[in-house]
C-alpha cells in the first residue's frame, strides 16, 4: 500500500478493514460519533476529530457510514477531496442513490466508485467480495487489491451496476431471512416446528440458482392464481395464530401477478441480448 487511506465511517465494516488489514498510520479515520475514536487508537490508524484531516492526503477513500448517510457524506465531504481521490462508495444504497453521489464526488473534482460488499465483513475480514462499478472501476479495483482486499472484480463503468447487484440479490437474502421468520413464529405458535424443518429438508433441491429461479418462475406462471389462493389460506392460518401475514400477504399479490405471464421473462431476456 503506497497511498494513504481514508475511513469515513469507523463502524463495523471500518474497524474491521483496518485491523486486519493492519493498515494503521497508512490510514486515517473519522466518524461523526467521537466514542468510536478509542475503536481508532486500538487500529493504530491515524484519528481524525474532522473529515477534513482524514481526506486532506488521502487517494483511496472508503465510505463506510450507514445507508442513510451515504448520499449526505458524498455531499458534504466532497470538496474536501484530493484532486483525482477515488471515492469508493461501500455503502448499501440503490442505484439512484448512488449515481446522485457519484455527481457530487465528480463535480468537485473527486472518482466516484460504487463498489457493493457482497457478504458481512466478520468473519470473511479482507477476503469479503467486492464488486466495483464507475468510470474508474479498475483503478479501484488495483487499489483496494493494493490495499488487502483478496475479492475484488470489476462489473462495469457505469455506476449503479454494483449496487444494483447487490440491492436486488438482498431481496432473495433478506428476503428469506424474512420468511423464515414468519414460517418459525407459526410454527412455533401451532406447536409443529419439528414436522415443518423436516417436511422442508424432503423438498429440498440441490439446484444451481439459474434453475431454481426458472423453476420457480415456471410454477408462478402457470399456476399462480391457484397458488395466491391457497396462500390466502395460509395468512389466514397465521392471522389465527396471533402472527402478522407481513410477507405471506406480499406473496399472495406477487403470486396472482405473475400468473399467465408465461413469456414475460423470456421476452425481457430476448431484449437484453
Amino acid at each position: 500500500m503506497d497511498s494513504m487511506i481514508a475511513l469515513i465511517g469507523f463502524g463495523e465494516a471500518g474497524s474491521t478493514f483496518a485491523e486486519a488489514a493492519g493498515w494503521e498510520a497508512g490510514a486515517a479515520a473519522y466518524d461523526v460519533l467521537p466514542t468510536r475514536r478509542a475503536a481508532m487508537e486500538a487500529a493504530g490508524v491515524l484519528v481524525c476529530a474532522t473529515a477534513e484531516c482524514a481526506l486532506s492526503d488521502a487517494d483511496l477513500v472508503l465510505s463506510l457510514v450507514t445507508a442513510d448517510a451515504a448520499l449526505a457524506a458524498a455531499k458534504d465531504y466532497a470538496a474536501l477531496l484530493k484532486p483525482g481521490a477515488l471515492w469508493c462508495d461501500m455503502n448499501s444504497v440503490a442505484p439512484d442513490t448512488k449515481r446522485a453521489a457519484a455527481r457530487a464526488v465528480e463535480a468537485a473534482g473527486g472518482r466516484y466508485v460504487d463498489v457493493a460488499v457482497l457478504a458481512p465483513v466478520n468473519p470473511a475480514r479482507m477476503n469479503v467480495p467486492l464488486l466495483v462499478a464507475g468510470a474508474a472501476a479498475d483503478e479501484a479495483a488495483e487499489a483496494l487489491c493494493g490495499a488487502g482486499f483478496a475479492h475484488v472484480r470489476v462489473v462495469g463503468s457505469e455506476v449503479g451496476r454494483a449496487s444494483a447487484i447487490k440491492m436486488i440479490r438482498s431481496v432473495m437474502v433478506k428476503g428469506i431471512e424474512a420468511l423464515t421468520a414468519e414460517m418459525m413464529l407459526a410454527a412455533e405458535a401451532a406447536g409443529v416446528t419439528d414436522e415443518v424443518l423436516v417436511s422442508l429438508d424432503a423438498s429440498e433441491k440441490a439446484q444451481g440458482w439459474a434453475a431454481r429461479a426458472g423453476y420457480n418462475l415456471e410454477r408462478m406462471t402457470t399456476h399462480g392464481a391457484r397458488r395466491a389462493a391457497e396462500m390466502e389460506e395460509s395468512a389466514k392460518t397465521l392471522i389465527g395464530l396471533g402472527v402478522e401475514p407481513v410477507m405471506t400477504a406480499g406473496t399472495v399479490r406477487r403470486q396472482r401477478e405473475m400468473a399467465g405471464k408465461a413469456d414475460l421473462f423470456s421476452q425481457e431476456r430476448e431484449a437484453a441480448q
